[in-house]
């Protein structure tokens, strides 16, 4: 403990730096990862006009949680491998779709 009564523990300290966003998982396909996009709005600087903007991340998901469509939350840490560096927080919304593909074809 600080003398203002904080801790210098560094997993608090690196929780309250952290960045947090929700997104859409889109792809879990790997082992202990999970592809998510997040969408931000940007007010376009001419047109004054909001657009939305998309990005993906690779995320941590231990024990493969999550499946595509769930609405979830990560936070950023430190790097886990060359393009992976956030975690999986916890699942907000699971997705109701099935990926099952219809047995009679024809």
């Amino acid at each position: 403990m600080t003398e203002n009564g904080q801790s210098n523990n560094p997993s608090t300290l690196e929780a309250r730096r952290s960045k947090l966003f929700k997104g859409v998982v889109v792809k879990a396909a790997m082992k202990d990862t999970a592809t998510v996009s997040v969408d931000r709005y940007v007010k376009h600087p001419k047109y004054k006009k909001y657009l939305r903007r998309s990005k993906k991340y690779l995320v941590h998901d231990v024990g493969n949680t999550a499946k595509v469509g769930d609405k979830v939350v990560i936070r950023e840490t430190r790097p886990i491998s060359r393009r992976k560096h956030f975690v999986l927080l916890n699942i907000e919304k699971v997705s109701t779709q099935t990926n099952a593909a219809p047995t009679d074809a024809l």
